[in-house]
């Protein structure tokens, strides 16, 4: 009962220490990792000519020792951090680093997905074929999404506007732009004499609500870019606006930032409708966090207007 009892003992202590070393890490701006896979420190080291190493032994002992060092020290954290640094010598390093096994590229796991995605994209002849087949699409964020959120507004209009991913509000109701950020669209787009009900278009990259409102990475903006282009062939619109980053980058091909992108029409390709003119602009929920950022954005509602009425956009 002891052995077990100290056992438990020494593993509480270690998972404290690790969480110790984990918020220290946090307090020294660490966000991002270095490594594909985490080091295992629990694993036996190899064997190495350390001084003071005897042979046959190893460099790294069992975990207890990191429990019984950080229990040793005391609750200061300067103590614990001191302990656990005395647990990592620098000359007990192993001549060769363990080997780790290689993680696998993001084309190797997006590819299959990838192909499903093109082929579905590109099997439907309709906006409502499109949906279901998005609907069919095996994607990690359709699991933990309410509704599909696939457009609002009308078709036929000639105007198309395409954020990046739906938020809360959107995944709830299952329509694009209906939270705040897409008030203060409809506000935005009143003011140059334009209404969702009767004459634009709305849709997203992606149809499925990232986790947390989070922006959605490079890998899902790839994976759903079939389904958004063969959305903009579908609709056929005369002019497309790109709100955010996100939207314009991955429909461009660009690497500017938005604050370079915006302003000025960019030829679109479209595989089954040639050129279409894409202006690029702030993403209305980029506004509600930067107010003085709607002067620009003004004069980019000023610049589909005047194409709206007949201007031809320049370049084209």
């Amino acid at each position: 009962m002891d052995d077990a009892a100290d056992t438990q003992q020494d593993g509480n202590a270690l998972r404290e220490a690790l969480l110790a070393a984990l918020s220290l890490q946090l307090g020294w701006g660490v966000d991002e990792a270095l490594e594909a896979m985490a080091l295992d420190r629990t694993v036996p080291r190899p064997e190495a000519a350390t001084p003071g190493v005897a042979a046959g032994s190893t460099a790294w002992s069992a975990p207890g020792r990191v429990a019984g060092a950080v229990r040793d020290a005391g609750n200061s954290a300067g103590a614990r951090e001191e302990a656990i640094g005395g647990l990592f010598p620098g000359d007990a390093a192993p001549s060769s680093p363990a080997p780790r096994r290689p993680a696998p590229r993001p084309a190797e796991v997006l590819a299959p997905a990838a192909l499903r995605a093109a082929d579905l994209a590109a099997g439907a002849d309709s906006l409502e074929a499109l949906k279901a087949a998005m609907e069919r699409f095996d994607a990690s964020l359709r699991d933990t999404a309410t509704n599909i959120v696939f457009s609002d507004g009308v078709a036929e209009s000639g105007l198309m506007l395409i954020g990046e991913a739906p938020g809360a509000d959107e995944d709830r109701l299952g329509k694009p732009f209906v939270g705040v950020s897409g008030r203060l669209l409809d506000r935005m787009v009143a003011s140059i004499g334009l209404d969702r009900t009767r004459n634009f278009y709305l849709t997203n990259i992606l149809c499925w609500r990232p986790p947390g409102n989070r922006t959605p990475t490079d890998a899902e903006v790839s994976l759903f870019l079939p389904f958004a282009r063969r959305h903009i062939a579908l609709a056929r619109p005369r002019h497309v606006v790109l709100l955010g980053g996100t939207a314009a980058k991955a429909l461009l091909g660009a690497r500017e930032g938005i604050t370079r992108l915006r302003g000025r029409w960019h030829r679109l390709e479209i595989e089954g409708l040639g050129t279409v003119p894409a202006l690029a602009t702030l993403h209305p929920a980029y506004l509600l966090r930067q107010p003085s950022a709607k002067r620009e954005a003004w004069q980019d509602l000023l610049t589909l207007r005047r194409a709206l009425d007949g201007e031809v956009p320049k370049g084209f």
